[in-house]
């Protein structure tokens, strides 16, 4: 009786590929937040939480400060479309942000 479980070697082989071909049909983009003058530290992370998906106040405020503190922080690395989504979330409350391929 053939065993139609695939070994753990076989498995990683297999994920491997399926993500290269991801990222092959889906190339990576970094949303960027930039530092500015003019929003409140709390707003901005206010923004974070509510403009990306899944992202935890821990990791808001980390992304805030690391802007903050170093000019520009990445946001999200994620497909193009949804980079362009985040970004303009980001800009519709007066944050600025860009997206390049990562």
């Amino acid at each position: 009786m053939p065993n139609d479980l695939l070994t753990l070697p076989e498995l990683q082989v297999e994920t491997q590929e399926l993500l290269r071909l991801r990222a092959k049909l889906l190339p990576p983009y970094r949303v960027v937040l930039f530092d500015d003058d003019y929003n409140e530290m709390t707003y901005v992370v206010f923004v974070l939480l509510h403009s990306i998906n899944h992202l935890s106040q821990i990791e808001a405020e980390r992304i805030m400060l690391t802007a903050h503190l170093t000019g520009s922080a990445i946001v999200a690395v994620c497909p193009r479309e949804i980079a362009e989504f985040y970004q303009e979330r980001l800009l519709s409350y007066g944050l600025t942000a860009t997206i390049e391929p990562a």
